[in-house]
């Protein structure tokens, strides 16, 4: 029988939605201090966010508007820019997405092993959780930015994740909302639950998905499956999450 041994979550979007509400106001401000007359609104940020990592998209913008400005310059804007979230995560503007606080809990409690694997850096990620969990800290390790050359839509952060973990990829599932890093999770061969963030997402064509979920529900929000087993609750829980792998596995023999 085919069981859950460890879940891999990605973090910014998926634990929580992060990007409106930290990234974003922390763009600006570093933009801001260095007089560079960006602002980036909404809907700029979204199709900006196909560029993995912020200093790509700083650099892509640049290129994009004629500033062609300097690594260096990049690196500096970047690094205030990383200040400045760090800054917002202090004043608790982020919280938790519905059902996942709830989730890591039930399988803390269970015993899954559960990891984070993400583009951000080290540091922000470790403030994030720190101020989210309250001093409590349920995951074994952590893959950022830092940890690998390449990083998502690649496979090889959570290539990384599984050959640290030791476990088996069929008793594994990943936790993603964008296709970076669907593609990424999916690369790798991991079984893989796709719930969206806040951030208007159209899947890509080629992606192929097993399992696809509106949010993992609480019991004052019901979740919506849109694609996978049927809840016996009214949100998403261990044995939903059993139930998932097993049909992946049935599905591949």
């Amino acid at each position: 029988m085919t069981h859950l041994e460890g879940v891999y979550w990605d973090l910014d979007g998926t634990i929580a939605n992060t990007e409106l509400e930290a990234h974003l106001p922390a763009f600006n401000l570093a933009f801001n201090d260095y007089c560079l007359g960006w602002t980036w609104d909404t809907n700029i940020y979204i199709k900006l966010l196909k560029i993995n990592g912020g200093k790509n998209r700083i650099a892509y913008y640049s290129q994009l508007n004629n500033y062609n400005l300097p690594d260096d310059l990049i690196t500096k804007i970047h690094q205030k820019k990383q200040f400045y979230y760090l800054e917002i995560i202090k004043k608790n503007c982020v919280k938790f997405k519905t059902g996942v606080f709830r989730l890591i809990n039930e399988l803390h409690r269970k015993k899954v092993r559960q990891f984070i694997v993400t583009s951000s850096s080290k540091k922000q990620v470790d403030l994030l959780v720190e101020y989210l969990f309250n001093g409590f800290n349920p995951f074994e390790f952590i893959i950022s930015s830092e940890d690998v050359e390449l990083k998502k839509p690649d496979p090889l952060p959570y290539l990384k994740a599984v050959q640290i973990s030791g476990i088996r990829k069929k008793n594994s599932i990943v936790f993603e909302d964008s296709n970076p890093g669907l593609k990424s999770s999916l690369a790798a061969n991991l079984p893989t639950i796709f719930v969206p963030s806040n951030i208007p997402t159209v899947l890509e064509k080629n992606i192929k998905l097993d399992c696809i979920l509106e949010s993992l529900g609480d019991e004052n929000n019901v979740a919506n499956v849109i694609k996978g087993p049927k809840l016996k609750k009214s949100y998403v829980e261990y044995s939903f999450l059993s139930d998932f792998l097993m049909s992946v596995s049935n599905a591949k023999n």
